[in-house]
């Protein structure tokens, strides 16, 4: 049976995740929004759109910032319980912030964000 939380607690949960990131890696971010939205059973539980920042060129000032969105309800499918859905949120975070960073499933997958 799928773990109930709310939006709003699951929200906290992303802005938790946010907020633990260390410093050095929050002053690489550039120009992304992380969104949470509730999605529906199979969805991947997160998805990132944009342009890496190791892949871009001549990036102006009215660029579109890439996207992260955090999908609740199959993050919620994937949890056993509370506990183990902060552990998923934070991994699903940090894993779809690499990608914006420039990094790929695979090195992800080896630094234990997969």
């Amino acid at each position: 049976m799928p773990l109930e939380v709310s939006r709003s607690r699951f929200e906290d949960l992303v802005e938790d995740a946010l907020a633990g990131l260390p410093p050095e890696v929050e002053a690489m971010l550039d120009n992304v929004a992380v969104m949470v939205t509730d999605g529906h059973p199979g969805d991947p539980l997160g998805r990132y759109e944009g342009v890496p920042r190791t892949a871009r060129g001549d990036y102006g000032l009215m660029e579109m910032p890439d996207r992260i969105t955090i999908y609740r309800v199959p993050l919620c499918a994937h949890a056993r319980d509370e506990d183990d859905l902060v552990r998923e949120v934070r991994i699903t975070v940090v894993h779809e912030l690499g990608h914006h960073l420039g990094i790929d499933d695979d090195r992800l997958h080896e630094l234990g964000y997969g």
